[in-house]
């Protein structure tokens, strides 16, 4: 387990989602640990299920748009460190891309995460998820520089991932609420409020800013 040498108590965890920062000295949040070590927990599954039926499995894959030639010599934990210490993306957007993740995996029945997809599948989702949640977002460019890909890469990446997904990313309080649960459950907490409190107090401001540049827009055409 990624988080085998970290030791999250409920109170570290709750204290960390409720008093996160962004700034630049910010330590990494906790949900990352959370998240790497499930992650890995599915990797070891299909490891599993390829040892023992890859035949079958071999069949069923057909959504192979995130595999890569060689695989990265990097961790999950590592790449998702690298990814927070470049683009400082708050708890919930790794919250988020644990529902886009899941939901992909859903949608698409024949895929598994291995070794070989699963960096470019978190780039990817995190930067979808960062452009839902976050009020200001890297360029694509930017992403794909952390991600360790091309550009042009990453924004096929991104398209391919949008159309497999039916373009469905909407993620509603009750839907992101029951995912901090199975989050929290990782470490035996209930601290789910406050990451909920941060994905509304994100919604609050997009809708806002929504309503200025709708404004502007009316105004320059009165105007």
């Amino acid at each position: 387990m990624a988080s085998s040498s970290l030791i999250i108590s409920p109170r570290k965890l709750r204290y960390d989602l409720y008093s996160y920062s962004y700034q630049e000295d910010s330590n990494t949040p906790l949900v990352i640990n959370v998240l790497a070590s499930l992650i890995e927990r599915s990797m070891a599954r299909t490891q599993r299920i390829v040892k023992n039926c890859s035949n079958a499995l071999s069949k069923a894959i057909s959504t192979n748009i995130f595999d890569c030639r060689e695989i990265p010599d990097m961790t999950i934990q590592s790449y998702l460190e690298r990814i927070f210490r470049y683009t400082r993306a708050g708890p919930s957007v790794y919250v988020v891309a644990y529902v886009y993740i899941d939901r992909f995996c859903q949608n698409n029945p024949g895929f598994r995460i291995n070794a070989r997809n699963v960096h470019r599948l978190l780039i990817i989702t995190i930067m979808v998820a960062s452009k839902y949640v976050e009020d200001m977002n890297y360029r694509n460019s930017y992403f794909a520089r952390v991600g360790g890909l091309t550009t042009n890469e990453l924004n096929r990446l991104e398209l391919d991932f949008l159309f497999l997904m039916g373009f469905k990313l909407h993620v509603n309080v009750s839907v992101f609420e029951s995912y901090c649960c199975h989050l929290e459950r990782e470490v035996s907490i209930g601290g789910g409020y406050h990451i909920e409190r941060t994905l509304r107090c994100a919604e609050e401001i997009k809708a806002r800013h929504t309503e200025e540049r709708g404004y502007t827009q009316i105004t320059r055409v009165m105007l």
